[in-house]
């Protein structure tokens, strides 16, 4: 395959793994063609150091994905919702996954004061962490390195409020025990980190009149 570019060979390679899979899972294509019934939403970050599925060990069908710049979720954003709200009340997942990650561009972005053109508007909310953060990093002496981490961690943290706060996650939590996570991928190591992320009591039946429907 010298000289072959990365589209003919990633075409090649389809055939080599479709072969193989088949091989040794004769089932899994079949039952795919009938449908899906994955357990999990993950939620990431378009970078392409990140293949939930690889990362995961799993499957095709296994994971139901969405993935977007700095793996944001605004709840403005028709893209995002749609896909939550389609895997919550329609496939049914019983986990739902945010991810960040080591490394962001997305998070190196927003930490920076240079113009991007449109990725700007998409970045506001992380810039807005920033600007909540920035001092206790400075108190903190933190280096850039771990300010651009704790960046991540809190946009995650962020992300899982915002899907506690979403109607169609408040029913499935109710009615079939929906768990959020929030998880770091370290780039440099392949392995995910899982964040606590607690909430004091009540909360829940708070959130619930806020933002539950009927």
């Amino acid at each position: 395959m010298a000289g072959t570019d990365a589209f003919k060979l990633a075409l090649h390679q389809n055939k080599q793994w479709a072969h193989a899979t088949a091989t040794h899972s004769p089932d899994l294509f079949p039952r795919l063609a009938s449908g899906q019934s994955p357990q999990i939403l993950w939620i990431g970050c378009s970078d392409s150091r990140i293949p939930e599925t690889t990362v995961l060990g799993l499957q095709p069908g296994d994971v139901f994905v969405h993935r977007n710049i700095a793996n944001a979720l605004p709840a403005t954003d028709l893209n995002s919702q749609s896909v939550i709200a389609y895997a919550v009340a329609h496939l049914k997942v019983k986990h739902i996954v945010v991810c960040g990650h080591t490394s962001c561009g997305g998070v190196n972005a927003a930490l920076a004061n240079d113009r991007l053109g449109l990725i700007d508007a998409w970045l506001m909310p992380l810039r807005r962490l920033r600007a909540e953060l920035v001092g206790g990093w400075e108190r903190e002496g933190l280096s850039a390195g771990e300010r651009a981490v704790r960046l991540v961690e809190a946009n995650v943290r962020e992300g899982v409020r915002g899907l506690r706060e979403n109607a169609e996650v408040i029913d499935g939590v109710r009615e079939r025990g929906v768990q959020v996570h929030g998880l770091v991928y370290d780039v440099g190591s392949g392995l995910l980190r899982e964040l606590e992320i607690e909430e004091g009591k009540g909360e829940e039946e708070k959130r619930e009149e806020a933002f539950g429907t009927k």
